[in-house]
């Protein structure tokens, strides 16, 4: 009898409202998918005020070849100095797996989508940097290439997967960066 007194206490669990629980998952739903259309938006009127930034530069035949190189995250290609302005055409604003080649001819980023080639009379400066959009590191792991890209000097991040002086030389043998602009390790 004791029993049937303890199941039927006011300590029973409660009865599961299903209708509740479903406006509740329609509303967190319709919510995820208003900030997702405001995020596209927001990425496609980016894209419109970047009409400006003119098509890669064509990679010269025989300048790399298709050994070596480093392997390194690209993280994103930013206007010059403001490490937030995330560039969203020419898919560089797309963070991907890439190999860097290093000739005279210039730097060659091949990646997915498109393969970025900056020339060697359009880089500006190479450097350590601790982060831009899409990437923060504790210390300064990122290598960011300064380079005029027509009418606009662009920064574009790599993360260097085995460390960044393998890079760092190879930067400074080609294009004059001196080791006093790279901060000491």
């Amino acid at each position: 009898m004791n029993t049937l007194i303890f199941a039927a206490d006011e300590h029973s669990a409660p009865v599961t409202h299903i209708g509740q629980r479903i406006v509740w998952t329609i509303v967190t739903l319709a919510a995820m998918g208003g900030i997702y259309l405001l995020m596209w938006r927001g990425w496609k009127k980016r894209q419109s005020r970047q009409t400006d930034v003119q098509p890669l530069n064509d990679i010269p035949e025989g300048a790399f070849s298709g050994e070596g190189g480093f392997e390194v995250v690209y993280v994103s290609t930013t206007s010059e100095g403001d490490w937030l302005d995330r560039i969203a055409v020419q898919g560089l604003g797309e963070r991907s797996n890439a190999r860097v080649h290093v000739a005279e001819a210039g730097i060659l980023i091949d990646r997915e989508p498109a393969a970025v080639f900056i020339p060697a009379d359009a880089v500006r400066g190479v450097r350590l940097a601790s982060g831009m959009a899409g990437k923060y590191l504790r210390g300064e792991g990122l290598v960011v290439i300064t380079w005029q890209h027509g009418d606009r000097t662009l920064d574009t991040g790599v993360d260097p997967r085995h460390g960044t002086d393998g890079l760092m030389r190879a930067l400074e043998a080609h294009f004059a960066v001196s080791a006093t602009e790279r901060p000491s390790a």
